[in-house]
């Protein structure tokens, strides 16, 4: 659309506007044809300064950057000629996942450092900027021969006193039992102490590679560092003075807040990565990890001032054995656990910032979070220093203003704080309602969802009901309060929103971490959206990351209408309850995100005693840990299914891409595995992942040491599963191109995965 539409006719003389609104005349034809013409200079302008734009690498279209590079030598990774032309699918819409291959397969910082980088070929340095210029992993380059024990060679030189000896002082040698820092970073990317020497090649593509005399070895760390600010601590049930960083009661290791390093020739230290934090590099160095602005803080009792360094003690807390003395903080950073003593414990709670690690912005957290603009939605702000403090409060007026008709349909619940909600949440949604409860920009909030009656479930409950409004309660709402009346940002309907008509009701949850229990939704609801949110699997978790009632669903609809939609979230079993005779099948869509039953023979979508779900499903880039049974399957493209797919209408859909086990009743597949596996080796084609328990740094990512056809068997070469965005194989791969272009002569460079 043009920029100014009437720009072209507000240059005629006003007799001619004046006999194209003539009366018997058309509307304004000459105006509506200047329009078109005023459209169309507008293209030819953007082209034009686009052209330009395209003559400098920071600024250029990404089809053009290809081209800058040529100019300068620059060869394109591998893949890039693979890459579909415009990365448009699904009927021409264009698709964020084919963007995030583009800029990884042809990053931009890599174009424009081309001719800088062959300057500076050889060096340790450089080798680590590749990395973050490539795959963007933080890296640390290694000389491995000054880590591999040497024979020191004796050469005499006469006799007596006269003989002297050249011992390679820089090299490696036996290591000091004494020194115990340099003895807990043996073996790590940042160790002195020597090794045996090992014959296998550093720059092996097939498995990890050895400390061989003449390798450069590239630690890189794939697990990103992501900041919770003024989060309360758990309290162990059994003791006040004992707490964990994590809110959910799991041991969370603490990770280092990443400082950049101060120049491009000054080596990675283990302040520049994310790396975790041992005991031993905490007590040494607790002065640069503890404090306002660091890797951690710890406050207690409502204090704004934080509990002194010389208060803190490092201590091994696995079994809750050490005790401290009084006015003494014990804090085990390997676990994520705090202890005070026992005389000393905290009378109004604890709060904690640190860093946890996670492979990528998944679930609740404080990560950007892309909305669209609702500038016609009220906001109503809940949180510290906010008009209110709780979520019910800031509902229930919304629901009245509702009623009264001060507000439209569009309401936004918007949480400051990463703090803890300890409330019944009951949403009651009349036609035609749109309400968000979200999180704000650098906030994780969390919604605790306790034992609050004895006689009916405490699940978060929304529902549609089609007479007067009512809170979750029962009462009729009889106050206003203040709120905000300032525009907001959040989703409005984008490419992907699948609503049932414009009447039905629609509730998006966004950023929100839910515990304790599930979500109940019943009645002719039109669409409940979760983006950005973590329904903990099995409710809550134990020490180890255990759930602690596996069997239990996170959600469950029960005889409504309502289209689930699931982005970049987090969540457990999905549970149908509904009427297969009178009633349509309801719409799933997950996208981008993990469905996690616990187990393997655990139903991760089914309707109660194990029969089919009365749903149709539709999974792009999800790893479903559990079975599915369901009515159909519709679309399935890049997923993971560990657990046997049972499906009703085998005629309806497909499945692209994916991974589902021997013996699934499914829909035509395409291209899936273990079907395309060689002979022979379906057996060996499975998931295999780091890690399958929610709460685990590595949680839901698929095993370096898996099968190949699954950690490379999408349709544009990255894993299969909820990670597929991350295109880890195709930053493998141009690192590894480029590693061989800049290595220093002589010397064999390899990748070694430090998480």
């Amino acid at each position: 659309m043009s920029r100014e539409p009437d720009g072209l006719a507000e240059l005629l003389p006003q007799w001619y506007r004046l006999r194209d609104g003539g009366p018997g005349a058309a509307a304004e034809p000459l105006r509506a044809l200047l329009a078109v013409i005023a459209e169309q200079l507008d293209l030819v302008r953007d082209g034009v300064a686009q052209g330009y734009d395209d003559l400098f690498v920071e600024t250029a279209a990404p089809w053009v950057l290809p081209y800058l590079g040529d100019l300068v030598g620059y060869r394109p990774l591998p893949g890039y000629e693979r890459m579909p032309a415009g990365g448009l699918r699904d009927g021409g819409r264009p698709d964020a996942s084919r963007e995030r291959l583009a800029q990884a397969l042809a990053p931009r910082r890599d174009v424009a450092a081309t001719v800088a980088n062959r300057r500076r070929k050889g060096s340790l340095a450089l080798l680590e900027e590749l990395s973050a210029q490539v795959a963007g992993w933080p890296a640390r380059a290694v000389e491995l021969s000054r880590q591999v024990a040497h024979r020191q060679p004796v050469k005499l030189y006469g006799t007596g006193a006269a003989a002297t000896d050249a011992v390679r002082r820089s090299r490696g040698r036996t290591a000091d039992l004494r020194d115990g820092s340099a003895l807990d970073l043996a073996g790590g990317p940042f160790g002195t102490v020597a090794r045996s020497a090992d014959v296998r090649r550093a720059g092996s593509a097939r498995r990890q590679g050895g400390a061989t005399p003449a390798g450069v070895a590239l630690f890189v760390w794939r697990l990103r560092a992501y900041p919770l600010t003024s989060s309360p601590a758990y309290c162990v049930d059994r003791a006040r003075n004992l707490y964990t960083f994590s809110i959910l009661g799991n041991d969370s290791p603490l990770v280092t807040r990443p400082v950049p390093e101060p120049s491009t020739v000054h080596a990675a230290t283990v302040d520049n990565v994310p790396a975790f934090i041992g005991r031993r590099l905490l007590h040494d160095r607790l002065a640069d990890y503890y404090g306002p602005g660091r890797s951690f803080v710890i406050r207690r009792d409502g204090e704004d001032r934080p509990v002194p360094p010389a208060d803190i003690v490092v201590a091994d807390l696995s079994r809750w054995r050490y005790r401290p003395r009084r006015g003494q903080v014990a804090v085990d950073p390997e676990l994520g656990r705090i202890a005070f003593g026992a005389r000393s414990a905290p009378r109004q709670g604890v709060w904690v910032d640190y860093h946890y690690a996670c492979p990528a912005d998944l679930g609740g957290g404080s990560y950007a979070r892309q909305r669209g603009a609702r500038p016609e939605a009220v906001v109503y702000r809940v949180g510290p220093h906010q008009p209110y403090q709780r979520i019910m409060d800031a509902y229930r007026d919304w629901r009245h203003d509702r009623q009264a008709r001060r507000v439209g349909p569009d309401g936004i619940i918007e949480i400051t704080h990463s703090g803890a909600h300890q409330e019944q949440l009951d949403f009651d949604l009349a036609p035609g309602d749109r309400l968000e409860v979200r999180a704000a920009e650098g906030c994780r909030p969390v919604v605790r969802l306790l034992d609050w009656y004895s006689n009916r479930p405490d699940a978060l409950n929304i529902r549609a009901v089609g007479g007067g409004h009512r809170d979750g309660h029962g009462h009729g709402h009889e106050r206003r309060g203040r709120h905000g009346h300032g525009g907001g940002h959040g989703h409005g309907s984008g490419p992907h929103d699948h609503d049932h008509g414009g009447d039905a009701p629609r509730i998006v949850l966004d950023g929100l971490l839910v515990t304790g229990r599930g979500l109940n939704v019943t009645g002719p609801v039109g669409a409940v959206v979760l983006r950005h949110c973590t329904l903990v699997p099995g409710w809550s978790l134990e020490p180890d990351c255990t759930p602690h009632a596996p069997q239990e669903p996170s959600i469950v609809l029960d005889r409504t209408t309502a289209c689930l939609q699931i982005e970049d979230s987090i969540l457990g079993t999905i549970q149908v309850i509904g009427d297969e005779v009178s009633t349509d099948p309801l719409a799933i869509h997950i996208r981008d995100s993990i469905l996690d039953a616990t187990g393997h023979d655990r139903e991760a979508l089914a309707a109660p005693d194990r029969l089919l779900a009365h749903a149709v499903l539709h999974a792009h880039r999800t790893t479903v840990i559990g079975e599915v049974h369901t009515q159909a399957v519709r679309i399935a493209e890049d997923s993971l299914f560990t657990g046997r797919l049972r499906v009703a209408r085998r005629g309806v859909g497909r499945l692209r891409f994916c991974y589902v086990p021997p013996g699934s009743r499914t829909p035509p597949r395409y291209r899936c595995q273990p079907d395309g596996a060689g002979p022979g080796r379906a057996g060996e084609v499975r998931p295999v992942f780091t890690s399958e328990r929610y709460g685990t740094p590595s949680y839901g990512r698929l095993a370096d040491q898996g099968a190949a056809e699954l950690r490379r068997g999408a349709e544009d070469g990255a894993e299969m599963g909820v990670f597929h965005d991350l295109y880890l194989p195709q930053r493998e791969d141009s690192l590894r191109a480029r590693l061989a272009e800049y290595t220093p002569a002589g010397a064999d460079a390899g990748i070694f995965y430090v998480t």
